[in-house]
């Protein structure tokens, strides 16, 4: 068997729903024949800035070598303003965005359906299968 693309990931959300991060996390690592790299700032684990500017800096760092931004569009994403940082980010280094819908929803923020190259449902394989298809 050929050995497998190691995907460099960030997965974009906000730390206030960091449950939701947690899930995508554990079901991305889930997925059977799919090799990934977490590049994303989880709230156990946040980089050290002490101000907007450094966070700013620090978040560009982390998204700077990710091949692809996943995005978990809740409606929570229109009032977030590092979340809106980070898709203004993607949008400017040409990163491709994966928007998954929030679990058992069909609807998500216009901004992030506007930026993403697919939106696909809360399914591992479907996220997956979504990195493959537009990662760089």
């Amino acid at each position: 068997m050929p050995s497998l693309r190691t995907y460099r990931v960030f997965i974009s959300h906000a730390w206030s729903y960091t449950e939701e991060y947690d899930r995508m996390v554990k079901l991305l690592q889930a997925v059977p024949n799919f090799s990934w790299s977490n590049y994303s700032v989880p709230k156990a684990d946040p980089v050290d800035a002490k101000s907007a500017t450094r966070l700013g800096q620090a978040l560009k760092h982390q998204m700077g070598p990710a091949q692809i931004i996943v995005i978990l569009a809740g409606m929570y994403v229109n009032h977030s303003d590092w979340v809106a940082f980070e898709m203004d980010y993607a949008r400017e280094c040409q990163k491709p965005v994966i928007g998954v819908y929030p679990w058992g929803s069909q609807r998500a923020p216009k901004a992030v359906d506007d930026l993403a190259a697919e939106m696909v449902g809360w399914n591992g394989s479907s996220v997956a299968d979504a990195i493959r298809r537009h990662a760089l």
